[in-house]
This record gives structure tokens, C-alpha cells and sequence, in this order.
């Protein structure tokens, strides 16, 4: 037991947390709001426990997620505790597993206790081996597939027979457990565990072997998980194991800001809590002590739309404070610039550039704030993720374009000379090189003529034909090879000017790189807008140049990236997608592109798909202390297209009034119209703009389709489904519950999901 007094304890809690930290006996649910203080209810828990039980500090077991939360948790029971608070026995899910694994010595047969552990590089690697083993090309069935698939079989305790069996006639599955098999057999063979490998194998290794499993529940007797939102099923096995003798079990999260389905989280495991530890205590932490009134008003109103949910309500004692701001603006150099430059004159005025935050649905829209914040000249940082001009595809294509404009440049020749693959390894290369050198000629002209070259011969082929896509594509640009000091020169005789949004498709489709994309299907869509987002950069960059040319742009782009090199420890404002923003709080949020397609995405169909988009909002709403701006524009060139959306269905929720952009270029406050009467097209948009808003806001008429109990439908992704359940919603909309023959049971809004009765 502790010397802190219980008394003490409680001091500074309020009443939910007292309740939260008293409750140290049999399983408990603490629902903790976004800024309630759950990690000082987790620490005082931990504290009361000790102050309270007979049971020593190294009886207690405390789980989160990551290596950040777990060190702070550490910290923070060691100020409390002192030396004690060194014996609790806190840390994430893997390296607690890990633990367990290594002190059984491996825990399954034909491992030890000095087990490697792969990282994702690893698991690659290792793949590609087996894949080549197996006869099984890539190209067919792209490698990220393979381990998403086995990763997603392991998280459901699927054994490679499992997965076998579950294939029925599917051979694609069938060959993806054939690759699971001798996978799981190289890394036994190597010693080595992947990262789902030590919970799959802990799990497998308790179950199993009763002892052992007897063993640790013996050995703790008190379990407390954080963000228990975010745990999987292999998880939610893994506690309930370790909880089945005593049932001292607390865990701590949020439903409404369970995010991260797409890596195998289930907001089940939290929302069925009491059904699976029978006469558990539910404690609502709705206190919120990180933000203003108005900005948790605006996320009440959001996510109580959700039907998944528990249910809360967030309140502060911190005043109304500002009121959020919803903004529209013309396009999204308009809506980045204002970003920018509210950061600038917060700065000017003397605060920090680290109080403020973008945060956006998709990597992509980084790409307009990224040059607004370098033209307005603020220090920015990127979190989660890459600079634009710093992602694969993005210098992959830029190199491109180099070596169109500048075919000697080598140091890019190399890099895209087998990307996409053609056949010329390093080998084939260095031989070109030295024949370069030895003529003392540029190494692409060696490459262009490789059948002169006695050294080259048998690879000639593959060498020259690079050398005319390149001199193809030199042909192609024509002017825009000229220096940009250089005046506009006339066409000759039947030449045709291009552009170089143009210029950077037809490369990208001639190279060979759009079908290259295709090989890897979980990174390709992204990779494709990203690459759509620098034809935008293109676009802008001609409208915005007399004389706009090739090596113009190679140039800017060049000085921006060079500028751009933060120190990570400098004050600077924070770019990062919402996903990586969890956890993290900032003075000013800024919210860009609330528009449908955007935000929610357009791969939202199912009533699952829409509650976790907006549980996505609710998290990026909550991460503002003092301001909060959501923003929006008419229209927004993103992927390569100009876009006219609406404002996002989230933002119909808040409640909040717009400041809408008139062709004045004065802001009014009235509340947004949704209607989209034709009569309120922007005066400020050119006939060609007007006309494809009309396009969008002037439907056929047709008649409402209405759907009953054992209606057969067909959607257009899903199949062949039977209507088993038809719940009416709030406007005028119908929750379907639909089974398919293909696809299993889904949940879907019927004016979203473009149903057809059959």
C-alpha cells in the first residue's frame, strides 16, 4: 500500500473522476469526453488502488497504445508515486505482449526468447521472398495486399489453414494463404515475430496453455486499458483473458472518437462493454477542461447525429469563449491564403506559430496551405505525413519532367530510369556509365544510341527505347523547353502548343506510371490524387505566368522545397491530417474543405461509413482550445478537376452561420442555403463556371423510390441484396438493412446508396 493518503487523492477531481478513481473493484467502463482529463484518472486510479488495497505496485498492469502515452503515464506515476510508481507495470499492447512471449521463452514452439521483431520494411522483404518461393508475381497480386489480408487474418486469430479453408473458390485468397503458410514459416525459421504476430501468438500462448494463463492472472491483479475504443478483436481477447479470474478490469476511452477502423478497430468492443463483463460500472467523464463552451457545442450537436454511440453531453467551465467561425471562400488558394495569413498576423502580433493547427481529411489537400504558408512566409511542420513535393510518386514525376527538360541531368535519369521496371538493373547502368565517361558524352546520350556500345548489346533494346520515350516526350513539350527568360517563340508549321498539365499526363501515361500504380491497390488511389494535385500546381502556375515553361516551374518548385527545411524544434504551425492529430490539442484549428466529397469522402456509402466520418469530425472539432474555424469554397480544383461541392452535411449540424464570399469581395453573416436555387449563382463565377454549378444543382425529375421488407436490390458495389430491415430517418432518408449474396449484411442510407429494385 501507499503512504498517500486517499484524501489527497481526490483532491483537484471533480465529481465524475472522484467516482471514476474510487471504483477500483470489478470491471469498469470510464467513458472519457475529448479534454475530460482521462490520463489524471488513470494515474489517481492507479494511486487510489494502492492507497486502498493489499496488493503491491508490480500487480498492476496498465495498457495504451503508444510509446508517447505509455512514457507519460510512466512519468506521471512516478511523480505521484515515487519508486513505486517505477513498479507498475505500464506499456502498449505490443511491448506487453512481447514480455509475456519472452519470458516463456518465446511462448510457442520453435521460438526462444532472443525472437527478432520485423518492422514493415521487414515484413516486405520477407514476403517478397516467399512470393518468388511460391512462383507468385506481384504484379498480379501486389505485396501490401498479401500482408494487409494475413494482417487482418491474424487480428481475427485466422491460422493459415483457417484462411485456407475460409478461401472456398476464391483464388486469390487461396494463393494469399499459401503465402500466409510459408510466411509464418520463414519468420519461425528466422526467429522472428511480426507486430501482429505478438499478440496473435500471447493470445495462442494463453489460451493454450492454462498454467500459463493462470499464471498471469495470478499475476495481476488489476488491468487498466486506455483508448480502449482503438483495440481489435485479438485485444479484446487478450484482456478479457488476463481479467477472467478477478475481473478487475477498467478501461478508459471514447466511443465518438473511435477512428480507426480502417486498421482493424471495432467500436464494438467499447459499446458492448457491459454485455461482455456483466454488472460493470459505467462513469461519464463530460467535463471538459481543454476547450470553450462554443466549441464543444459545436461538437455536441455533430456527433450526437451518431447512432453508435453511448452517449454524452461535453461542458467547460472555461466560459463561451470566441465564437467559431464558418467561412466560405471562392476557391482553395483563397480559403489557404486566410489560413496563412490569420497565422501570420497571430505571429506578428507576438504569439506562436506552434499554437496553430490545419487539419485536413486527406494528405492531399496539404498541397494550396503548403504554398500559402511558404508565400506568406510562415514556418510550417508537417505531422503524419510528407511534404507534397517530398512523396514518392511526386519526385518520381518531377523527375520525369527533369530529364524532359534536362536530359543530362544523371542523378535523376537514375532514378526513373527503372521506375516503372524495364529491365536495366544497377549492372547494365554502371556500364553505360563508364562508355559515357570514356566518350566524355552525357549518360543519356549512351543510352539513346546503347547499340553503339559493344558493352551494351545485349541490353541495347531496353536502353534505346528509353531514350525515344524521353526524346519523344522533348518532342511533345516543344516551347515549354524554352527558358523562362527566354520571349515566347513563334510555332513552326503545324506544331501544336500543349500545356504542361498535359505534358505531365501524357508522360505519366506513356512511362508506363499509371498502370505501375495500379500494381499496388492500397496505395493507388492516394497516389493517383496525389500526382492529379501537381497537374493543379500545373494549372496554377500557367495561369499565374506570362510566359509560363517547363524549367520556370522546375525552378519554383526547386526553391520551395530548399526553403522549406524546418528545425523540427522551431516555432512553427502544424499540418497533419485529423487521424494524426488524436491526442493532440492546439490554441486556433483551422478545418478546411467541409464539403461532400471531401469531407465526408466520396467512398462514404454506409451508415458505418458516414458515423465514423463523422466521428472524425468530432475529433478534429475538439482538438481547439480558443478557436475553431471551419471552412469551405464554391468551388476547389483538387485530383486534377474542378469540383463544385456542397458544404458537408457535418457542417449542417453545428448550427453555425456562414460568412459567405460575394463578388464584392466583402463577407456577409447569414445562415448558408442548401437549396441550391439556381437564382444565387456567384456573380464572381465565369460563364463556363456558372454553367457546371447548373450542371450540378439542375436534376431530372424522377420519382422517389420507396423500399419494403423482401425487396430484391442491386448496388452497384455490394451486388444482389434482399431488404431486411427499413428503419425511417430524419429527412425523409430510409436506413436499409440489406443482405447481400456476396458482400453479407450492410447498413445503408437508400438516398446515398443508389439502389436499384430488381
Amino acid at each position: 500500500m501507499t503512504d498517500t493518503a486517499p484524501t489527497d487523492i481526490m483532491k483537484g477531481l471533480n465529481a465524475r473522476q472522484q467516482e471514476a478513481v474510487a471504483a477500483t473493484r470489478g470491471p469498469v467502463l470510464v467513458l472519457a469526453g475529448a479534454g475530460s482529463g482521462k490520463t489524471t484518472v488513470l494515474v489517481h486510479r492507479v494511486a487510489q488502488i494502492l492507497a486502498t488495497e493489499p496488493v503491491p505496485p508490480w500487480k498492476i498492469l496498465a495498457i495504451t497504445f503508444t510509446n508517447k502515452a505509455a512514457g507519460e503515464m510512466k512519468e506521471r506515476l512516478k511523480a505521484m508515486l515515487g519508486p513505486q510508481g517505477e513498479e507498475i507495470w505500464a506499456g502498449t499492447f505490443h511491448a506487453t505482449c512481447a514480455k509475456f512471449l519472452r519470458r516463456q521463452d518465446g511462448g510457442i514452439e520453435g521460438f526462444n526468447s532472443r525472437f527478432a521483431i520485423y518492422d514493415a520494411d521487414d515484413s516486405k522483404a520477407q514476403m517478397k521472398r516467399v512470393m518468388k518461393a511460391l512462383n507468385i508475381d506481384d504484379k498480379y497480386l501486389p505485396i501490401s495486399k498479401v500482408l494487409k489480408d494475413i494482417s487482418a487474418a491474424k487480428e481475427k486469430m485466422l491460422s493459415p489453414s483457417d484462411l485456407a479453408h475460409s478461401a472456398g473458390d476464391d483464388p486469390v485468397l487461396a494463393k494469399i494463404a499459401l503465402c500466409y503458410k510459408l510466411y509464418q514459416m520463414e519468420l519461425k525459421r528466422a526467429n522472428a515475430m511480426d507486430f501482429d504476430d505478438l499478440l496473435y501468438y500471447t493470445v495462442q500462448m494463453l489460451e493454450g496453455n492454462p498454467d500459463i494463463l493462470n499464471y498471469y492472472q495470478r499475476r495481476f491483479d488489476y488491468i487498466l486499458v486506455d483508448e480502449y475504443q482503438d483495440t481489435n478483436h485479438t485485444q479484446y481477447r487478450l484482456v478479457s483473458l488476463l481479467a477472467a479470474g478477478h475481473r478487475n478490469l477498467c478501461v478508459v476511452g471514447d466511443d465518438d472518437q473511435s477512428i480507426y477502423r480502417f486498421r482493424g478497430a471495432t467500436i464494438e468492443n467499447i459499446l458492448s462493454f457491459e454485455h461482455q463483463f456483466p454488472g460493470a460500472k459505467v462513469v461519464r467523464l463530460e467535463e471538459n477542461y481543454r476547450s470553450t463552451q462554443n466549441i464543444l457545442d459545436t461538437a455536441n450537436r455533430v456527433i450526437a447525429k451518431n447512432t453508435q454511440r453511448k452517449g454524452k453531453t461535453l461542458f467547460t467551465s472555461n466560459g463561451k469563449g470566441e465564437p467559431v467561425i464558418w467561412q466560405e471562400f471562392l476557391d482553395e488558394r483563397e480559403e489557404s491564403r486566410f489560413i496563412a495569413e490569420s497565422v501570420r498576423s497571430a505571429v506578428a502580433n507576438g504569439g506562436r506559430a506552434s499554437a496553430h493547427a490545419v487539419l485536413y481529411r486527406s494528405n492531399a489537400l496539404s498541397n494550396a496551405i503548403e504554398t500559402a504558408f511558404r508565400n506568406a512566409h510562415v514556418p510550417y511542420r508537417i505531422i503524419g505525413g510528407m511534404r507534397f513535393y517530398d512523396r514518392k510518386e511526386i519526385k518520381d514525376a518531377l523527375a520525369y519532367l527533369t530529364i524532359i527538360a534536362n536530359p543530362s541531368d544523371e542523378v535523376r535519369l537514375r532514378r526513373i530510369i527503372n521506375e516503372p521496371k524495364r529491365g536495366i538493373g544497377e549492372g547494365t547502368l554502371q556500364k553505360a556509365a563508364d562508355a559515357a565517361a570514356r566518350a566524355g558524352v552525357p549518360l543519356f546520350e549512351v543510352i539513346s544510341r546503347a547499340s553503339h556500345a559493344a558493352s551494351l548489346q545485349r541490353v541495347a533494346g531496353k536502353l534505346e527505347a528509353f531514350g525515344h520515350l524521353i526524346n519523344g516526350l522533348r518532342d511533345l513539350a516543344g516551347p515549354l523547353l524554352d527558358s523562362p527568360e527566354d520571349p515566347p517563340r513563334e510555332l513552326s508549321p503545324g506544331q501544336k502548343r500543349i500545356t504542361l498539365q498535359t505534358l505531365l499526363e501524357e508522360t505519366l501515361e506513356r512511362s508506363g506510371y499509371w498502370e505501375f500504380l495500379e500494381l499496388d491497390k492500397e496505395t493507388c488511389e492516394d497516389r493517383r490524387e496525389n500526382l492529379m494535385e501537381l497537374g493543379t500546381n500545373l494549372v496554377q502556375y500557367e495561369e499565374e505566368n506570362d510566359n509560363p515553361t517547363l524549367i520556370g516551374f522546375l525552378e519554383e518548385v526547386s526553391l520551395l522545397t530548399d526553403i522549406d527545411r524546418a528545425d523540427p524544434t522551431a516555432d512553427a504551425a502544424y499540418l497533419m491530417t485529423i487521424h494524426a492529430s488524436k491526442g493532440l490539442e492546439f490554441d486556433s484549428v483551422y478545418l478546411p474543405a467541409w464539403e461532400e466529397g471531401v469531407f465526408p469522402n466520396r467512398y462514404c456509402e454506409t451508415l458505418e461509413d458516414e458515423e465514423e466520418e463523422r466521428r472524425l469530425a468530432y475529433v478534429g472539432i475538439t482538438r481547439a482550445r480558443r478557436r475553431l474555424f471551419l471552412t469551405t469554397c464554391s468551388m476547389r480544383m483538387l485530383w486534377g478537376q474542378s469540383q463544385f461541392n456542397k458544404p458537408s452535411r457535418f457542417l449542417r449540424e453545428t448550427g453555425l452561420t456562414v460568412l459567405k464570399r460575394k463578388g464584392s469581395g466583402r463577407y456577409t453573416n447569414e445562415r448558408y442555403d442548401f437549396t441550391g436555387r439556381i437564382d444565387d449563382i456567384p456573380d464572381y463565377l465565369s460563364p463556363a463556371e456558372a454553367g457546371a454549378v447548373l450542371r450540378t444543382q439542375v436534376q431530372p425529375i424522377r420519382k422517389e423510390q420507396t423500399f419494403t421488407l423482401g425487396d430484391t436490390v442491386r448496388h452497384g458495389k455490394f451486388g444482389i441484396g434482399t431488404v431486411t430491415s427499413a428503419q425511417a430517418m430524419p429527412g425523409g432518408d430510409t436506413l436499409l438493412e440489406i443482405a447481400f449474396e456476396s458482400a453479407g449484411t450492410r447498413r445503408l442510407l437508400a438516398k446515398a446508396a443508389k439502389l436499384e429494385k430488381q
